[in-house]
């Protein structure tokens, strides 16, 4: 880089009374009552988001390609054409009780990014690109993560195309519908780098006092269905010691999911969110319980040893009580680590900005983990209040939105050269 040019980036600030604007204004389209955003992907509201984006782009001189599911790619030229653009963004479709951050936060801060660079005349060697992902939420059209995920190959264009809403109207028809199926092939776009700002979605920094989480990968998950087996019998003629209540075992191993998790610390995850007890009646001993365990963890060997020791926690359970218990893996998605040149901009940029930082990791998807397969990528959290998301009151500060966007630039501008 120019040795003029230097001292002129490393006071470079991005303009953050503009930023939140953007936000405000985005959050206006599919506004709810108690202040959250519903705008589900491929909705009518969804195409108006795009739409004002795609306008802000112009705006800001962005060349603007969409390709066949629906992402949007604005560019921003460099010097040097020929080199793949380092890229940032993420989604604006929202949860049905949404708020106004989640995704909405990584697409803007990636266009503040570039009208930050417009408004000092700095030129990038590599192009600087700014992406809008299909249905990452998942609420309307599975699987999650859609547009980045077909994008990277992880399944096919036709799969996508094929997922229905509960009204029976698939992504293919919504799409066109919206007049977004654009002409470019999923993946026939390059990525020489990607980097995402997100909200955490969690409480981890607001609890350490830390403005910027320096995202060092997404957990691993493994999702498992589990049934006990005993006996259903009358609450009152049955004495305790001769009962097969399957209830009570299965509230033991699902303590023992919990422990699983406080046992392979420090990004151990155990839970238990749904539970169906057989036949739920106030005087009958439950015969069966079927429950979904969530098992997550930063590694995929973390994750393997979390499977062996919550399946010798049933063994030892059912060999103890003489029930039968059953543990079936239903979905398994590996852990996803974010390159450590990327993950060290990230953190370098935040040191010489003088924010406070910590490492993280996601315990949430995002569609950085697709493209991570793809290209060096790398992740920038700052927090939410109460570690709140997916929920109408989900909030951020303009200082930490205005902080994440500052660390992004700079991250960006030590990889675009």
């Amino acid at each position: 880089m120019d040795t003029a040019v230097q001292p002129r980036i490393a006071h470079l600030r991005v303009n953050g009374e503009r930023l939140w604007a953007s936000l405000m204004e985005l959050a206006q389209i599919g506004a709810t009552p108690k202040g959250g955003v519903c705008r589900l992907a491929l909705t009518e509201l969804d195409k108006q988001a795009r739409d004002r984006v795609i306008g802000w782009a112009r705006d800001a001189g962005l060349q603007v390609t969409i390709d066949q599911i629906g992402n949007i790619f604005m560019r921003r030229a460099g010097r040097n054409p020929a080199l793949p653009p380092i890229m940032t963004g993420s989604h604006i479709d929202t949860q049905p009780t949404g708020g106004k951050f989640d995704g909405n936060y990584g697409v803007l801060a990636g266009l503040e990014v570039v009208r930050t660079l417009n408004d000092h005349g700095i030129e990038t060697e590599a192009p600087i690109e700014v992406a809008v992902w299909t249905n990452e939420e998942g609420s309307r059209f599975v699987p999650v993560m859609m547009g980045s995920g077909v994008f990277a190959g992880a399944f096919t264009l036709e799969h996508a195309y094929a997922a229905t809403d509960t009204e029976g109207k698939s992504v293919r028809a919504e799409l066109e519908r919206i007049g977004y199926i654009g002409p470019q092939r999923p993946g026939d776009h390059p990525v020489g780098a990607y980097f995402e700002a997100h909200i955490e979605q969690g409480p981890v920094l607001e609890d350490h006092d830390k403005t910027i989480g320096v995202v060092t990968g997404v957990l691993g998950i493994r999702w498992y269905d589990c049934t006990v087996t005993g006996m259903e019998a009358h609450a009152g003629p049955t004495p305790m010691a001769l009962r097969r209540d399957a209830l009570q075992v299965a509230t033991r191993l699902m303590q023992e999911v919990v422990a699983c998790a406080q046992r392979h610390p420090p990004h151990g995850r155990g839970t238990v969110g749904m539970v169906q007890v057989h036949p739920n009646s106030r005087n009958v001993i439950p015969g069966q319980v079927k429950f979904s365990i969530d098992l997550r963890n930063a590694s995929d060997a973390e994750c393997e040893r979390m499977d062996a020791d919550i399946r010798a926690a049933a063994a030892r359970l059912a060999a103890e009580t003489g029930l039968g218990i059953d543990i079936a893996l239903v979905s398994s998605y590996p852990a996803q680590p974010f390159h450590p040149e990327c993950t060290a901009a990230v953190a370098r940029a935040a040191q010489q900005l003088g924010y406070s930082h910590m490492p993280a990791v996601s315990g949430a998807g995002h569609d950085a983990v697709y493209l991570a397969r793809l290209a060096p990528t790398g992740m920038v959290f700052i927090p939410c209040k109460d570690g709140i998301s997916h929920n109408e009151i989900e909030s951020a500060t303009p200082e930490h939105t205005t902080a994440g966007c500052n660390v992004l630039l700079h991250a960006m501008l030590e990889r675009a050269g």
